[in-house]
C-alpha cells in the first residue's frame, strides 16, 4: 500500500528532478561525555528521536537544496512509518512511492554520539529489506523521467541494483553509495554507477587497501576505476575528497573548509547532495552527474 502524498501539492506535478531509491530509519539519539565500553552502563545527558536513513537524508538534502524530490522507500504500517512520511510531506518531497507495510517495523537506529561527535551505530533495517522489484515497477515512470537516481545499500542489494539498471536503461544518470560497504560487491554496481561516492572506510572494504591518507585514497580511487565506475569520488572527512574520471583520470583532492564536528551521522549524506549543488566550482567532473 502507497502512502500518497497530498494531491494539490506542485511537486507532484512537476517532473522529479532527483529520485532516491533508498531507506528510512528513525534514529533512537543518545547524547553521551563518552562511549560506553563493552558490557558498561553509562548516564547519558539527552535523548531524542529523528528521521534518518542514507536514503532519505540524502533525499531530504536535495530537498532543501531546492531540487524536485521524490523517495522510493518502504516503512512499517506503524507510528515510526507513519511519522517518516508526515516528515518527508513537510520537506516537499513527493511521497507517492513511500510504501507502508504491516509484514515488518519501521528500520531503526540506536546512535550514541559523545561530547565529540564521534558516534555508534546499530540499525534494524526492518521494512526497508522489503522494498522490491514489484515497488520498482510502479515507480518506472518517475525513475525513467529523472536527471539523477541515487541508491545506497540500507535496501537489499537486489533492489539497489534493479534501480540502478532501470535508471541506466533510460539514460538518467545515476549515484550510487555503496553503503554498509561489502567486499563481494556484484561488479554491476561499478558499471551502471555513474557517480559512484564511498568514504575512506567503505573504500578499504571495496578495495582490500589501507586507506589512511590522501595517496591512499588515490590509489583506491584508480582501482575503483579500474573497476568500471565514470566517475569516483572517496570523501575523506575533514581533508574532503578526492575525484577522479574516465574522462579526467589525473586524481583530484578537492579539500573541505574546516569545522567543529557535532554529529558525523550526517556528514557522508550530506557531501553527495552538496556535491550536486556546488557542481560549479568543478564543473568538468561534476557535469557528468547532472
Amino acid at each position: 500500500m502507497a502512502a500518497s502524498g497530498e494531491p494539490g501539492r506542485q511537486w507532484q506535478e512537476e517532473v522529479a528532478a532527483v529520485v532516491v531509491v533508498g531507506s528510512c530509519m528513525t534514529d533512537l539519539v543518545s547524547l553521551t561525555s563518552r562511549l560506553p565500553k563493552t558490557g558498561e552502563t553509562i548516564h547519558g545527558h539527552k535523548f531524542f528521536i529523528g528521521f534518518g536513513g542514507k536514503g532519505a537524508n540524502q533525499c531530504v538534502q536535495a530537498a532543501r537544496l531546492g531540487a524536485k524530490t521524490s523517495m522510493v522507500c518502504k516503512v512499517g504500517k506503524d507510528s515510526f512509518g507513519n511519522d517518516y512520511i508526515e516528515n518527508l510531506k513537510q520537506n516537499d518531497i513527493s511521497t507517492e512511492f513511500a510504501y507502508q507495510t504491516q509484514d515488518a517495523a519501521t528500520g531503526t537506529a540506536s546512535i550514541i554520539v559523545n561530547n565529540e561527535g564521534q558516534n555508534i551505530i546499530v540499525i534494524v533495517a526492518g521494512a526497508n529489506l522489503l522494498l522490491n522489484t514489484e515497488d520498482l515497477k510502479k515507480a518506472a515512470r518517475t525513475i525513467s523521467r529523472a536527471k539523477v537516481m541515487i541508491c545506497q545499500l540500507e535496501i537489499t542489494p537486489e533492489t539497489s541494483l534493479e534501480a540502478l539498471m532501470m535508471a541506466h536503461s533510460n539514460g538518467v544518470k545515476t549515484l550510487f553509495n555503496p553503503a554498509p560497504a561489502v567486499a563481494d560487491l556484484d561488479p554491476r554496481f561499478y558499471t551502471l554507477s555513474d557517480v559512484f561516492c564511498c568514504n575512506e572506510t567503505e573504500a578499504e572494504i571495496l578495495t582490500g587497501l589501507k586507506v589512511h591518507s590522501l595517496a591512499d585514497a588515490t590509489r583506491a580511487a584508480l582501482l575503483l576505476k579500474g573497476k568500471g565506475c565514470h566517475v569516483v569520488i572517496i570523501t575523506l572527512g575533514a581533508e574532503g575528497c578526492v575525484m577522479l574520471s574516465k574522462t579526467e583520470p589525473m586524481p583530484k583532492h578537492i579539500p573541505t573548509e574546516k569545522v567543529k564536528a557535532v554529529d558525523t551521522t550526517m556528514e557522508m549524506h550530506n557531501s553527495r547532495e552538496i556535491l550536486m549543488s556546488k557542481k560549479r566550482r568543478h564543473t568538468n567532473l561534476c557535469q557528468q552527474l547532472l
